[in-house]
């Protein structure tokens, strides 16, 4: 199968949350690209413990220091992101792939996040909050992909439920609901795997 993108309408939205859930029920690889900020252990470290294995934690491209946007990391760490050593990793089976923060996120000044996903072609997972702007953020997130010819899998949610703004998210631009994943507590991956069971259908991403 494809290589999934995970991506984001912004930062704090839970992609890490949503991307550990898929790279579970899919039994895939896990990896993010770049990292910038790492304190415990960045976003592979948040899907660590939330019990993806090791073995499925690819390492990253780019460990950057500093938790902002990767342009600005790499700069603070006299870093140049070179986008050869971005090459999708070749793996058995599954493999999902977690940006950062938004799908305009510079990587450098000339490498948004979404045009390294023109270049890689693999279809994309959006996470949105169900909070007041996700319309805004949403829709926004859906013009930017599509115009760069991204495939767009659909739209993942995170948060209480808000059915009319979901609804009106998805038939504005065009793209499928795939689910959403209530806020949990505790959150590990026991609780984790029962909500994705419920609230998606593992058929959507394949």
């Amino acid at each position: 199968m494809s290589p999934i993108i995970v991506t984001g309408t912004d930062t704090d939205v839970g992609k890490t949350v949503f991307a550990a859930a898929l790279t579970d029920a899919l039994g895939a690889h896990y990896w993010k690209p770049v990292q910038a900020g790492l304190e415990a252990g960045g976003d592979a470290g948040g899907v660590a413990g939330l019990g993806i294995p090791a073995a499925r934690i690819l390492p990253e491209a780019y460990r950057l220091t500093t938790p902002c946007s990767p342009h600005r990391s790499a700069e603070i760490d006299g870093v140049t992101i070179d986008p050869a050593w971005l090459a999708l990793p070749d793996v058995d089976g599954a493999l999902v792939i977690e940006g950062a923060g938004g799908a305009l996120v510079p990587l450098r000044a000339d490498l948004l996040y979404a045009d390294l996903f023109q270049r890689w072609g693999c279809p994309v997972v959006i996470v949105a909050r169900t909070a007041l702007g996700t319309i805004n953020h949403s829709l926004m997130t859906v013009e930017a992909l599509k115009a760069r010819g991204v495939p767009i899998l659909g739209i993942a949610f995170n948060g209480p439920p808000e059915e009319e703004s979901e609804a009106i998210i998805c038939r504005i631009a065009g793209v499928k609901r795939l689910g959403r994943l209530p806020m949990l507590a505790p959150l590990n991956r026991e609780t984790l795997a029962e909500a994705f069971a419920k609230s998606f259908d593992r058929k959507d991403f394949r």
